[in-house]
């Protein structure tokens, strides 16, 4: 009670409508991302043409800059292409894409605005805190990881069904980069609160 109290006489107004913020545009980021996957489930169902993203990989295209002038050639790395054929495997991937990314990005807002929730009532570290921001890092890790690996075996399974099996330009790949930078930032928040959470414990056992 005490480390609350003080901690509510440390934190400002400005402080505190700051995390208000904070906390409303987390809703309002969770709730365009659920409307996002309806609607791009709802094209993915529909009989119209569909326009996937894809990897590409050893792809050279030719590229006319100028009606007089020869085309170059290009190397294409990434790109979106639009087809009506699209099939069942496809469908079942980008479905399960959206709502992966819906659940993910719902899953660590819900955590971070408990997190919030948290310090505005003045408790920051605890057990509780420790355990929403570990499992905000794990589901941002997996969605960041799951989500782009969906859409390339769409894009791939899509591709292949254009060209019936001829071509295979289309790579799956998951980028390393942004999922080491994840779960750095996963593992030091994670550290970051436990060791609060212990040293609040400690001091808490002084008084």
């Amino acid at each position: 009670m005490k480390t609350s109290t003080s901690f509510r006489r440390f934190m400002s107004r400005a402080d505190a409508a700051a995390m208000i913020v904070f906390m409303l545009a987390g809703a309002g980021i969770a709730l365009t991302t659920l409307i996002s996957a309806v609607v791009r489930i709802s094209e993915v169902l529909s009989d119209q043409q569909v326009a996937l993203f894809a990897r590409f990989w050893e792809t050279v295209v030719q590229v006319q800059i100028d009606p007089d002038v020869t085309s170059l050639p290009v190397d294409l790395d990434t790109g979106w292409f639009t087809t009506a054929t699209v099939p069942a495997v496809s469908v079942v991937l980008l479905v399960v894409q959206q709502v992966v990314l819906a659940l993910g990005v719902g899953s660590v807002i819900a955590c971070l605005l408990l997190v919030a929730w948290s310090v505005l009532r003045g408790r920051v570290f605890g057990r509780t805190t420790t355990r929403l921001v570990t499992a905000a890092g794990i589901a941002g890790l997996l969605t960041l990881a799951i989500v782009p690996l969906l859409g390339d075996m769409a894009a791939s399974a899509a591709f292949d069904e254009i060209s019936a099996g001829r071509l295979d330009y289309v790579a799956i790949s998951v980028d390393i980069f942004p999922l080491i930078l994840t779960a750095f930032v996963a593992a030091l928040a994670t550290t970051v609160f436990t060791m609060g959470e212990r040293l609040q414990r400690d001091t808490e056992g002084l008084v």
